[in-house]
């Protein structure tokens, strides 16, 4: 998609994403689906919590 580059290191590795603010405003759907899946990718080896695990920790901070 043009608007985004990529910043790589010595290797050519990628290690940084720039969206242009003009592809933001004319490609908002496609720039959100795209930073979903980074963000999904990002935490795709997370360790995993029940629901009722969730559930009790967030009633124990108070945010539910």
């Amino acid at each position: 998609m043009k608007g985004i580059s990529y910043i790589t290191d010595e290797k050519n590795k990628r290690k940084a994403l720039v969206i242009d603010l003009k592809t933001i405003e004319t490609h908002d759907e496609e720039v959100h689906e795209l930073i979903d899946v980074l963000v999904a990718e990002s935490r795709k080896d997370d360790e995993l919590i029940s629901w009722e695990d969730a559930k009790k920790h967030l009633r124990k901070i108070g945010k539910l």
